[in-house]
């Protein structure tokens, strides 16, 4: 609203916004985390029985701040109202799931996302060309219209639930999250493909520190797929804006190898009868504590260390 008011987003106005979005964090997970649902505990994952009781689906929380300090320190315009929006419904969807008492259809979650998914590549589209920037080899392709928006359809579909996959393990996803939009935003600012929508990186990732403040281990509260999933579909977001969305494999290497081979693993055994990394227990934040004896703290450390390196090598491989 104050970017709007005032045609831009000044320094100052940057500034205050951002220290908002993390103080308002801070402020209404304490206030209201003794309302949100109670984890029930998950069955099968390592340690899955530790979470029950915590309250789970703060998501919904930390995505609204996100979501009321974009309006109003942020240069909104449709384009971006629409992903706003469309951030919210999957926010919603993730705690809808959060707080009932069985499970949510994992068919049903699948089918919700996808209807995102096409929301979010009919928008670019009316706001975008069909073009793709190599940003490796420093030139760009054009790609038939259909075939861009399949492309994106699966880039935001496979972002969410690689995402949501991924949260296991206190402090995780998020921090890996933090990791991948700071390297995003750097991979926008190197290539020059930047406008308003940056500011809400930024934003987005003062408010998952916000949440982490609370979510280091021992975790006093879970973001639950509110938040995972709303994370997931603006990492794609994020990365469609910098307009090299292939960059998406190194920028979040480790959140898709965390949470995807185990959706590669499920997909082949089910629609095809193909079993593969029988000895590999997936996600991988469940096989490294359960078969290599790592700690959550090391786990949190070790896979964060991984994508830093991948960031690093990712940037400067831009720059020259």
């Amino acid at each position: 609203m104050i970017a709007y008011l005032t045609g831009e987003i000044t320094a100052f106005t940057a500034f205050i916004g951002i220290l908002f979005a993390f103080a308002a964090t801070c402020f209404f997970i304490t206030k209201f985390q003794h309302y949100l649902p109670c984890d029930m505990g998950r069955a099968y994952a390592v340690d899955g029985k530790k979470s029950a009781g915590k309250p789970r689906g703060a998501g919904i929380i930390f995505i609204f701040v996100f979501t009321v300090s974009a309006l109003i320190f942020a240069k909104i315009n449709l384009e971006t109202g629409i992903y706003l929006l469309l951030i919210v419904i999957e926010m919603l969807t993730g705690y809808f799931d959060d707080a009932s008492n069985r499970p949510w259809n994992e068919y049903k979650k699948g089918l919700l996302d996808l209807v995102v998914a096409i929301a979010v590549a009919v928008t670019f589209l009316v706001f975008h060309s069909n073009q793709v920037y190599l940003a490796v080899f420093k030139t760009t392709i054009v790609i038939p219209p259909a075939l861009f928006c399949l492309f994106t359809i699966i880039l935001i579909w496979g972002s969410i639930n690689v995402t949501n996959c991924a949260d296991g393990v206190d402090g995780l996803s998020g921090t890996l999250a933090i990791i991948t939009l700071g390297t995003i935003y750097l991979i926008g600012e190197i290539i020059g493909h930047t406008d308003d929508f940056f500011f809400l990186i930024l934003q987005f990732i003062v408010c998952i520190l916000g949440y982490l403040w609370y979510n280091a281990t021992p975790s006093r509260i879970m973001m639950g797929d509110a938040g995972s999933r709303a994370m997931g579909i603006f990492i794609g977001i994020a990365i469609l804006k910098t307009g090299s969305p292939f960059l998406y494999l190194p920028a979040a290497f480790v959140l898709a190898m965390d949470g995807g081979l185990g959706l590669i693993k499920v997909a082949l055994l089910r629609f095809f009868r193909i079993s593969i990394l029988k000895n590999i227990r997936t996600p991988l934040h469940d096989h490294v504590r359960k078969n290599m004896g790592w700690s959550n703290t090391q786990t949190v450390f070790r896979f964060g260390i991984i994508q830093i390196v991948i960031a690093i090598a990712t940037i400067y491989m831009l720059i020259l």
